[in-house]
């Protein structure tokens, strides 16, 4: 009784149009309240107490090092950068807005922000080259979601804080499924310009792409501090995220000095309004999780789907098309705290890596950024280029395919994930 109450309100408050939060934690509280003995101040408690989390503390300092970098010129000079290595191919310069993309991800460790800092200024640019407008938007769209499966990544420090395992190793499993999704994306990218006439250019030649390194090279320090110092035991995660937001700080403020004294207040303002909402949308889903837990909900649905005899690969099946269609409706932070708690005993049962679990839930989610009608990366993309919401869902799909090929790709070969973390880390 209990549980239906639960969901028939929850679905009820996303019905007319209620905040994901919102219909989390009211739903919570309205079930905790009346069909328990709890009471509203235990729930307030348990609140603070869920988010109480050393490991959540990364996200704010992330989220403040990716605005810091995202309001100057380190996305210009990334561009720059990637130009110079792939702009001679044909689709060379819609292929330099995917590994800009894909660079910058790694740097922000966020995906609007991705979106916002590349396609700015590399919509007009591809367009002016002779591209058709496909090629603009659907490069930088999809290839912006990556910004939340290449470390580092709020949605992994979110995977890692529910499921309770190493978000360095998180860390380490996302970066090659990322790195062969980015290539695939570019290589669509490639094979389209060839089958529309474009021809390959000269080179530039590697002096100046050195140079352009030497002059990006500040930016991308962001991910060698981050990377390295977690892979070096230097530091955790959580400090590895306030580190960024220095470095970036630092890197903005003085070397490139395109960040003033007067930008500070609304960059950090910023940074606190997303903190802020992610965190509401946490501590709600946590106490919503939370319940379900004590009504033994996890455990019922592994002892179903085992005595099914549910093996791994349907399993799978299960789950990717389960996490694809809540991602069309909810932001990746509630289904991860929602579904993980509920799916993830089963995996373990089924003999699931945990970490590997995580990469699959995570692409899961890049798809739901690029996927109506919740798509946060379709919104920005068509805020940014004035183009309607259709055209940005259909100009998007060639390259959001890519992404679905790696999420099957990524589902069934598990070494893909799991090769870098055994290897840093070691097999437990």
């Amino acid at each position: 009784m209990s549980i239906a109450l639960l969901f028939g309100l929850f679905f009820g408050l996303l019905i007319i149009g209620a905040p994901i939060a919102i219909a989390l934690g009211a739903s919570t509280f309205i079930t905790l309240v009346t069909m328990t003995s709890t009471s509203p101040l235990e729930i307030a408690g348990m609140i603070f107490e869920k988010i109480d989390s050393y490991s959540l503390m990364a996200i704010p300092m992330f989220i403040l090092a990716g605005n810091l970098l995202s309001k100057g010129s380190s996305a210009q000079r990334i561009i720059d950068f990637a130009k110079s290595l792939v702009g001679h191919l044909p689709g060379g310069l819609p292929m330099a807005a995917i590994f800009a993309s894909i660079i910058f991800a790694a740097v922000s460790g966020s995906s609007p922000a991705t979106v916002v800092a590349i396609g700015s200024i590399m919509f007009g640019a591809i367009e002016q080259a002779g591209y058709p407008k496909r090629y603009a938007i659907g490069t930088v769209a999809t290839a912006g979601s990556l910004g939340i499966l290449i470390p580092p990544s709020i949605v992994l420090i979110v995977y890692g804080v529910t499921a309770e395992v190493s978000i360095g190793k998180l860390f380490m499993a996302g970066v090659i499924p990322g790195i062969i999704i980015g290539l695939m994306m570019m290589a669509v990218t490639y094979i389209g310009a060839v089958r529309l006439g474009f021809k390959r250019s000269k080179p530039e030649p590697w002096s100046i792409r050195f140079k352009k390194m030497k002059e990006a090279s500040w930016a991308l320090m962001t991910i060698v501090i981050v990377i390295g110092g977690i892979y070096g035991g230097i530091f955790t995660p959580t400090e590895a995220a306030a580190v960024a937001a220095v470095w970036a700080f630092f890197v903005s403020m003085f070397i490139y000095r395109d960040i003033h004294w007067s930008d500070l207040y609304a960059t950090f303002l910023g940074a606190a309004k997303t903190s802020a909402m992610i965190m509401f949308i946490i501590a709600n889903a946590m106490i919503f999780a939370h319940f379900l837990t004590l009504e033994n909900v996890p455990h019922m649905i592994t002892q179903l789907l085992i005595d099914a005899h549910v093996g791994p690969i349907l399993f799978l099946v299960f789950v990717n098309i389960l996490l694809f269609f809540a991602g069309d409706f909810m932001e990746p932070s509630a289904i991860i705290m929602i579904m993980v708690p509920l799916l993830l005993p089963v995996a373990k049962a089924l003999g699931i890596d945990p970490i590997h679990f995580g990469i699959i839930v995570t692409i899961n989610m890049e798809l739901g950024m690029i996927t109506p009608p919740v798509g946060l990366n379709l919104f920005v993309t068509s805020g940014i280029t004035g183009v309607s919401l259709k055209d940005v869902i259909v100009y998007a799909w060639p390259w959001a395919s890519m992404i679905l090929l790696g999420l099957l790709i990524v589902t069934y070969i598990p070494e893909i994930s799991l090769w870098l973390p055994h290897l840093i880390y070691g097999q437990n």
